[in-house]
């Protein structure tokens, strides 16, 4: 192939050879791992070393912390929805209920993340699915971590309609509510969206403290009741809301791009 360039790809070869079994290796160590010639394998050390990549004490080798550049500029690339997955997936093995990550845009929220258990909605959930916030426990999460003044303006224009004889409505009420799970930290949501349906949601914060997106567990309401899901999913939800943060703050607050 005209465009694969062999010097690169043995240079990634030279840094690979180091393992967290054997951090140092001598000459011989490298040349014999990457199947290289003694003297290409020094070459491809001493450029290392000069790039600051490698260091040695003359008779070893060793690779630097500056390697980690290597592997933050992917870090720093991956969006939310690459972060969460794992945790989510790891969430919804622990429970056995679906879960889920989801953004505000607008006066919806968009599923960005999602790793179904079982279909316990009758409108298929993907990513890229949009529900109105005011009636979803994500979407109640992200209304309350609103600034006051963004707050009022989504409760003038908002279609507040009911999705369910269960769905809160009222402005006030739903201010009131919104007060509450901004001071608890979650949102538990009772059929509102759908019957049969019960969700809690925590939020996701980023660097800098502010909510970016909120994560959740949906259960069938004849398998959960209020009690079970405050005690049984809240908090293994809790939990993974604090992983995908720490994954945050590692590598930066990426943007939910994954619907688009």
């Amino acid at each position: 192939m005209s465009d694969f360039v062999q010097s690169l790809e043995r240079g990634l070869a030279v840094i690979k050879a180091f393992t967290a079994e054997e951090p140092e290796l001598t000459l011989a160590d490298v040349a014999r791992r990457t199947e290289l010639t003694r003297a290409a394998a020094r070459r491809f050390l001493l450029t290392l070393q000069q790039l600051g990549y490698v260091r040695s004490d003359g008779k070893r080798f060793a690779l630097t912390p500056r390697v980690l550049e290597l592997g933050y500029a992917y870090l720093s690339s991956l969006t939310l929805p690459e972060i969460a997955e794992p945790h989510l997936e790891r969430l919804a093995a622990e429970v056995r209920e679906s879960s889920s990550v989801s953004v505000l845009d607008g006066d919806e929220i968009v599923y960005v993340g999602r790793v179904p258990t079982s279909r316990i909605m009758r409108v298929a959930i993907n990513v890229g699915t949009r529900f109105p916030a005011h009636a979803t426990s994500m979407g109640r999460v992200l209304l309350a971590a609103l600034p006051d003044a963004d707050l009022e303006a989504y409760l003038a224009r908002a279609d507040l309609r009911a999705l369910t004889p269960r769905t809160l409505t009222d402005p006030e009420a739903l201010t009131a509510e919104l007060a509450t799970i901004r001071a608890q930290g979650w949102a538990l949501v009772d059929q509102e969206l759908e019957e049969g349906l019960r969700s809690v949601a925590a939020p996701v914060r980023g660097r800098d403290g502010a909510v970016v997106a909120a994560v959740n567990v949906s259960a069938h309401a004849s398998r959960a009741s209020r009690e079970a899901v405050q005690t049984t999913l809240l908090p293994p939800l809790l939990a993974t809301a604090q992983r995908i943060e720490a994954d945050l703050r590692d590598v930066g607050t990426p943007q939910a791009r994954a619907y688009h």
